[in-house]
């Protein structure tokens, strides 16, 4: 008997969802991210309707991990209402974790190995697991050998009250010891990104968001969540700052160098809460199911860099590898969806794109990959106005390209983002047509 070859598959983006995203220490902060993350799974159930025996595995992003939930795509799952038989997995890549669960579903769709999955991530910056220091962490597991009330006593011979202060997660890069604020920061005086043009991005894009919340485009989106024991239902992002203004921004001190950095506290994403899912398919099996898919997933790639070096400048790097790769340019593109870590982040990387120097010396070609039209970015908000829960972006990204393809009756989306370790995205979407 000759073995079956595979042929490669169509992967499709039937439809995802996202709980809303809130400020970090607001309505969300008593929910685990175990909560949002079966939220978002059963809120994309509900939304679809799609029989959750169509799911074979689920693969879900995070990046600030709850031991208790270690495998949250796992727990998130099976709260979500998947069946226990279906495997899940948990993966970590920084801001773009649930970017790598999408592709981690495309690639096992496309080899045939799945017909259908849930892709998604989940953040809650409120509830950041704080541990005691290592001294005091090795005296408390000395105890598991305790036999006798005795024992107890030298537990605390040569403890000192330091040993007792929290060890707060560090927010700067393990490799360089360097904030994300601050490489930002000399980022942008690199590419010339000045003070401006960062809170005029910045200030575009809280515009954007609330005028596309109050126009209700974020509705096929969002699933409502019950918050304070069902006495209130959050149906909205409330980072949004309709009432922001250049004034207000402009007033803002530098928040990482000071006192001559241009990064705010105005012009950079916010600490989020929030949770997304979206539902993956072979496409003739999701036909066969009776959806029809909003994209087909035509190709995607990651790239890094050395973190030291332009830490956020990934999507100027992923950005022309995937376009090469696919035979497309900038022109054939319709709607761009990129992730705004920073307005400095995201002007710099726009500058760099339509530089040819940056082109020569980076890229190693000698054209420059070209000008990004501001009319087709980010149309409805980004990162820096809806928010950022680290691991639940990526889906909301690629459920706004889709959304918009169709809203726009446009034929291809790039998503691109940045990622902590100097780490970087690109992904092409095509609308589906039947």
């Amino acid at each position: 008997m000759m073995m079956k070859r595979n042929t490669l598959k169509e992967a499709v983006f039937v439809d995802g969802v996202r709980t809303p995203f809130l400020r970090s220490q607001t309505d969300f902060k008593e929910f685990s991210a175990y909560n949002l993350g079966r939220l978002a799974i059963a809120g994309l159930l509900s939304r679809t309707k799609a029989d959750p025996a169509l799911v074979e595995h689920t693969w879900f992003g995070n990046v600030i991990q709850d031991i208790n939930t270690s495998n949250i795509a796992r727990e998130a799952a099976l709260g979500g209402g998947l069946p226990g038989h279906t495997p899940a997995t948990t993966v970590s890549m920084a801001c773009i974790s649930s970017n790598m669960a999408l592709t981690s579903a495309v690639n096992a769709i496309s080899l045939g190995q799945i017909s259908g999955a849930v892709a998604g991530g989940v953040e809650v910056m409120s509830d950041i697991p704080i541990r005691f220091r290592k001294s005091f962490r090795q005296k408390l597991l000395e105890t598991q050998r305790y036999r006798k009330p005795s024992d107890w006593l030298q537990f605390f011979r040569g403890i000192s009250p330091s040993d007792l202060l929290p060890e707060i997660p560090s927010i700067s890069e393990f490799s360089t010891g360097e904030t994300m604020g601050q490489s930002c920061d000399k980022m942008a005086s690199k590419y010339g990104a000045s003070r401006q043009e960062q809170d005029a991005y910045a200030l575009r894009s809280h515009q954007l968001a609330a005028k596309a919340a109050e126009e209700g485009l974020f509705d096929r989106e969002v699933i409502p969540v019950s918050v304070n024991g069902g006495s209130a239902i959050i149906a909205s992002d409330n980072g949004v700052r309709a009432d922001s203004s250049l004034e207000k921004l402009a007033s803002l001190k530098p928040a990482f160098i000071r006192p001559h950095g241009t990064v705010t506290a105005g012009n950079a994403s916010f600490l989020t809460d929030g949770a997304s899912a979206a539902l993956i398919m072979e496409r003739e099996a999701a036909l066969e199911a009776g959806f029809k898919p909003k994209a087909i997933v035509r190709g995607f790639t990651y790239v890094a860099r050395t973190p030291g070096v332009d830490l956020l400048m990934g999507p100027a790097l992923a950005v022309p590898l995937l376009l090469d790769r696919l035979r497309l340019t900038l022109k054939e593109i319709d709607v761009f969806e990129f992730h705004e870590a920073f307005a400095g982040q995201m002007v710099s990387v726009l500058n760099a794109l339509d530089s040819r120097e940056f082109a020569k010396k980076e890229l190693n070609r000698p054209i420059k990959v070209g000008e990004i039209p501001i009319g087709k970015l980010n149309t409805r908000g980004g990162s820096l106005s809806i928010g950022h829960p680290f691991a639940a972006t990526g889906i909301r990204l690629v459920t706004t390209a889709a959304n918009r393809l169709l809203d726009e009756n446009a034929r291809y989306a790039l998503i691109a983002a940045c990622a902590a370790g100097g780490q970087g995205h690109a992904m092409i979407l095509e609308r589906f047509d039947a």
